[in-house]
């Protein structure tokens, strides 16, 4: 997809997030491979009182079921912070074949900061890498959120 749909999916995502109420504010989108919204969703860890109700796997559980299957080919993930480890193992599971992210998090980021699993070559998927977009606008809804 050309930057344009990956900037415009971006603003969806932070929408998302902005929603997301007392939890951190991530938010996740799933896109089709022909662009069409599958699922979104927010940080959802403190409403559920769950570690794993992260945006992207909440996202991702939520395209699977609409989808019909976990396997999520030509999907693209489209989320406002880069994923942690449990995240980024969970799209490469899923089959995603591209990741869209806003703001780097140099403390626990998986796609590059801290560690890369998505583009760890002894996996069997490898999903094509965006990072950056959007950036200021995502990292200013983390800082606000952390300062307030």
């Amino acid at each position: 997809m050309p930057r344009a749909a990956h900037v415009a999916w971006m603003r969806r995502a932070l929408a998302v997030a902005s929603s997301s109420g007392v939890d951190v504010p991530v938010g996740a989108v799933v896109y089709d491979a022909i662009g069409e919204e599958l699922a979104a969703a927010g940080n959802e860890r403190e409403r559920l009182g769950d570690p794993t109700a992260h945006a992207e796997i909440l996202a991702l559980r939520r395209a699977a079921a609409v989808a019909g299957s976990w396997h999520l080919d030509g999907c693209t993930l489209v989320v406002t912070v880069e994923p942690c480890t449990m995240c980024a193992g969970a799209l490469v599971l899923a089959r995603v074949a591209a990741l869209v992210f806003g703001a780097w998090e140099p403390k626990t980021g998986a796609v590059g900061s801290l560690w890369d699993v998505v583009r760890d070559r002894r996996l069997n998927h490898r999903p094509e890498v965006y990072g950056g977009v959007l950036e200021p606008e995502c990292a200013a809804l983390m800082r606000d959120y952390f300062r307030n």
